[in-house]
């Protein structure tokens, strides 16, 4: 996987490319080439390409990986303070907890903004189940706070809904 220092290697390749390509501009518009307004479009684009690189150079794109997560989808996101995620049926309680404070983890976003009532977002694990044919329930298996105001050092207040979990189906031998 590229790293931020990948693409800040590549955002000063393309930042060498665009003075180039400005280079010749400036020079076709003094020797009127027939091309000049070609290089002008050329000189732009690489120009968004060499800030967007350069913004990935900036943010991280790696995910949280916490040791015993399970695979959970996300199902529904507000944007704001509230998330859903699916998980499987047969995951653990504690295989919940693992993958609650993950999902809240890489849910999590500068970009959220929380309400004066509610500075935190709340992601709820689910799941289906279906007891008879052509029926499908879904239960939630807990939930998971954490501040929206700081990445570091916010507690994180996990709850598990050890009820539901006796509504799940056993597994067969």
């Amino acid at each position: 996987m590229l790293t931020t220092a990948n693409f800040f290697q590549y955002t000063q390749w393309s930042g060498i490319a665009t003075l180039v390509f400005a280079a010749l501009t400036f020079l076709a518009f003094i020797l009127k080439w027939g091309i000049r307004f070609r290089l002008v479009g050329t000189t732009g684009f690489m120009l968004v390409v060499t800030a967007g690189l350069f913004g990935l150079s900036i943010v991280p794109l790696s995910r949280t990986v916490i040791p015993g997560a399970a695979r959970y989808t996300l199902v529904y996101d507000n944007g704001s303070t509230q998330a859903v995620i699916a998980t499987s049926p047969k995951i653990t309680p504690t295989q919940l907890e693992a993958t609650l404070r993950q999902a809240a983890s890489n849910l999590f976003s500068y970009g959220r903004s929380g309400t004066r009532e509610d500075g935190n977002l709340t992601v709820r694990a689910r799941t289906i189940i279906h007891p008879e044919t052509g029926i499908s329930v879904p239960v939630y298996l807990g939930e998971v706070k954490r501040s929206l105001v700081s990445h570091q050092n916010s507690p994180v207040a996990v709850k598990i809904y050890t009820d539901n979990f006796a509504k799940l189906p056993k597994p067969t031998a």
